[in-house]
């Protein structure tokens, strides 16, 4: 009866397994599942309009719909169009002039690349991408922690933006940069800084129950991957198979297994995320601080309260050593060389090593000094092993030259730990030198200490450090006088980053019944998204699998990594996506309105190096981009077919952005911490910043007023879509804000000093550093009569119509 019953079961779930099967290869032919296509561009009669392909896709659609095309909008409105749309502040005024007299190719093309060579691209750039990871300063959930370090990763993707990483590296850092090859420090620690994606999300830090919160951080990570990268709903998968997308809960589950497999919480009443330090300089510094400190406190401890000397210990101290030790502590380093007490028999609290890495720029130089002239043995010590190096060069600089010697560090020290390089004859008072390289070597190349021992007996010999007590109690003196001179000039702490790292024994996770936490049902193999294809995954033992993932997300036959990316920048140059749903790309979301132009934009995205700024420019200089706003056609009353431009309303951050620049108080300084007080919690922040929005301290318990009355992203979700709101409260703010009074203020005092001779002049410099035109002539006339109805208070008058060009329409929209 057990055999059969085992039988059954075994059949039962063999038979789900190839329906499951059935139901994923179905699943493929939805359009956002099927292979990027190669798509021959439409041809057109018009030859006049088109300015190129994308422009032909369109128009292709238009005349199957018998439309046309809008006219081209005018150079005011377009030079501002681009200008915000490419670094979200208003184009100077001299800059409006300049293009209205001469629009043509050639200066909109100038004019496109300037913009996209600012430093204000990648403010503009970064802040959508960081509506999408949900990036904020604070962790919400509880009391709402302060991320101390969250603003490096806001710095790395304006960085990332401006410097055109290309968007395939830009996923394989932020999902697995930690376990990326680099070449340099630099390298490194903007890899770290990238995981930092993983790690920003809301995360209630205070919950009590440790493994409902690892699951509910698991839960927040796929779901952002899903939606911030592939458009889907991944998290709907937690507790049954996907209602609506061809997902399986167990693909949700080999994906909960490599996030499970990654550190991303610290233990305690109140836990806390995983940050890792920078390599460098000043990490450097400070581990050899920290090792000379507790090498000093070793030896106090080693000698005693006394200076009776304690029983010895497996590893070498200096205070058992005759002649002349320097341990590496007291060495000059070049290069990285990391700090290591694996391998036992070093002295004081460990040796250093490096890391097999950068042969030929890592060395270590001892600079021994002898109290006697005479000739010594010289001495090194090393941890013996296998992957050991066989050619260590050393080169001994003494009295009568110079030698190399290779020491083999695969053979053990035969002389108590050290191995003999030969005798030398030194100078007393005069500094010879012995330098370890890794130049040329084979393998990874150990330093530890040296030692010189004198050859020659001399009426002043130098004496063992562990003779007498006498000598210890001197000793003990000296090492105390050292500890106290070393605290009072620590370095700076290594500098640190939100950033995740593998466990140590990554394993698969279990399907958890319902999503329930503890209702663990079968294993379930690290892997992907199926319906996605690509290889199975081969998840090395002893590795997670975030960068096997992180390469499949960025292969380029994935069918929605680039579509999703590429649609995004349509939405954000158009205001509505080709996929409006742009979190979305499941059966539930809008269908493509152009899909064959969205597979050649894809295309052409990854043979362009999956460059933003490439995508950017070839869609900026369609006429599909520079078309006018109107009225669209009852055929299309949403003008999915892309008639003509959409009106569109600033965000909140160019809102604030344009006040400032147009009243001159905009601080230009860029990147670096913005928390003003470092607190425990994120309430009652009180935000006085003047620096671009992108920089305002972005919190999840507490945000700017303005950034609330605009429909700012919601960092608690990812954001592809902000709303938009037009109410009546947006322009009540604009009217009564005492902040919008103070900058209309300084706006008028910024103008009157530039000494223009009219009302007339003044009144079109104000329209074109708000609005971005010249005033008609009603509008001219009208405000003269306000601005002279103030009588001799000039400043008092364009303060108040600087406050008015604030809460008008003209201002707050495009076009």
């Amino acid at each position: 009866m057990l055999a059969l019953c085992t039988v059954f079961i075994a059949g039962s779930v063999m038979a789900q397994d190839a329906k499951e099967r059935e139901w994923v290869e179905k699943g493929r032919d939805f359009w956002a599942f099927r292979p990027v296509s190669t798509v021959p561009v439409p041809r057109s009669g018009d030859q006049e309009w088109p300015r190129g392909p994308i422009d032909r896709f369109i128009l292709a659609r238009l005349e199957a719909a018998k439309m046309r095309p809008a006219s081209a909008t005018g150079p005011y409105s377009l030079i501002r169009r681009l200008t915000f749309d490419l670094t979200g502040l208003p184009p100077a005024p001299a800059d409006v002039e300049t293009f209205a007299k001469d629009s043509s190719d050639v200066a909109f093309d100038r004019l496109v690349d300037r913009l996209l060579a600012s430093p204000a691209f990648g403010e503009r750039w970064g802040r959508h991408w960081l509506d999408v990871v949900r990036f904020a300063e604070s962790s919400g959930g509880g009391r709402s922690l302060m991320f101390e370090n969250a603003w490096r990763f806001r710095d790395y993707v304006i960085d990332s933006y401006n410097v055109d990483r290309p968007f395939d590296t830009f996923v394989l850092e932020q999902i697995a940069g930690d376990l990326l090859p680099y070449e340099s420090d630099e390298q490194r620690n903007r890899q770290l800084v990238a995981t930092g994606f993983l790690e920003l999300g809301p995360t209630n830090y205070e919950q009590q129950d440790k493994e409902l919160l690892r699951m509910e951080v698991i839960d927040e990570q796929i779901d952002t991957v899903g939606r911030a990268f592939m458009g889907l709903t991944l998290g709907c998968a937690r507790c049954h198979d996907h209602k609506f997308d061809p997902i399986p809960t167990r693909d949700y589950y080999a994906l909960a297994g490599i996030f499970g497999s990654t550190d991303v919480l610290t233990a305690g009443n109140v836990s806390g995320y995983v940050e890792q330090e920078f390599l460098g300089p000043r990490s450097q510094k400070w581990y050899a601080y920290r090792k000379r400190i507790r090498a000093i406190e070793a030896e106090l401890k080693s000698v005693g309260p006394r200076g009776k000397k304690l029983a010895p210990r497996s590893n070498l101290r200096r205070t058992d050593l005759a002649g002349i030790v320097v341990d590496d502590v007291d060495a000059q380093l070049t290069g990285v060389w990391i700090p290591s007490t694996f391998a036992p028999g070093y002295l004081g609290l460990g040796y250093i090593h490096d890391e097999n890495t950068e042969k030929g720029g890592k060395s270590v130089r001892y600079h021994p000094r002898v109290p006697k002239s005479g000739v010594y043995d010289v001495r090194l010590s090393y941890t013996s092993g296998t992957n050991r190096a066989t050619n260590v060069p050393v080169v001994i600089k003494h009295a009568d030259g110079e030698k190399i010697v290779k020491v083999n560090q695969r053979a053990a020290p035969t002389e108590g730990g050290f191995v003999s390089l030969g005798r030398f004859r030194f100078l007393a008072g005069e500094t010879g030198s012995i330098t370890v390289s890794n130049d040329g070597t084979d393998g990874h190349v150990i330093v530890d200490s040296l030692q010189l021992i004198p050859t020659e007996k001399s009426k002043s010999p130098v004496k063992s450090a562990v003779a007498k007590s006498s000598g210890n109690r001197a000793l003990i003196r000296r090492l105390q006088s050292e500890l106290k001179t070393l605290k009072k000039s620590a370095p700076p702490k290594p500098e640190k980053a939100m950033a995740v790292r593998d466990v140590k024994n990554p394993i698969d996770g279990h399907v958890h019944t319902r999503g329930l936490v503890r209702k663990k049902g079968a294993v379930v193999l690290r892997g992907f998204v199926t319906v996605c294809g690509g290889e199975a995954p081969k998840i090395p033992k002893g590795e997670s699998g975030r960068l096997q993932l992180a390469k499949w997300l960025a292969n380029p036959s994935h069918p929605l990594t680039a579509r999703v990316y590429v649609n995004r920048v349509w939405h954000y140059l158009f205001g509505v996506g080709l996929v409006r749903t742009t979190d979305n790309f499941g059966v539930k979301g809008e269908r493509p309105s152009h899909p064959e132009l969205l597979d050649w934009l894809v295309r052409r995205f990854i043979d362009g190096g999956w460059s933003t700024k490439k995508l950017i420019r070839e869609i900026v200089r369609t006429n599909t981009y520079r078309s006018s706003v109107r009225s669209s056609p009852e055929s299309d009353a949403n003008n999915r077919l892309l008639s003509h431009a959409h009106r569109r309303r600033l965000d909140a951050e160019s809102i604030r952005d344009a006040i400032l620049v147009i009243s001159g108080q905009l601080d230009p300084v860029r990147g670096g911490k913005t928390i003003r007080k470092m607190s425990q919690y994120d309430y009652d922040y009180e935000f006085d910043s003047r620096r671009r929005s992108v920089y305002v301290p972005r919190f999840r318990s507490n945000r700017m007023e303005l950034f609330d009355v605009f429909d700012a992203a919601n960092p608690n979700t990812v954001t592809g879509v902000r709303n938009v709101s037009n109410v009546a409260t947006q322009t009540l703010y604009l009217l009564n804000s005492p902040w919008v009074m103070e900058q209309s203020k300084h706006a008028a005092k910024a103008l009157l000093a530039r000494g223009d001779a009219t009302v007339e002049v003044r009144i079109d410099r104000a329209y074109l550093s708000v609005v971005g035109r010249p005033p008609s002539a009603a509008e001219r006339q009208l405000s003269r009569r306000y601005v002279q109805s103030f009588g001799e208070d000039q400043e008092d008058a364009f303060a108040r119509f600087f406050h008015t060009l604030f809460a008008c329409v003209d201002f707050r929209y495009l076009d």
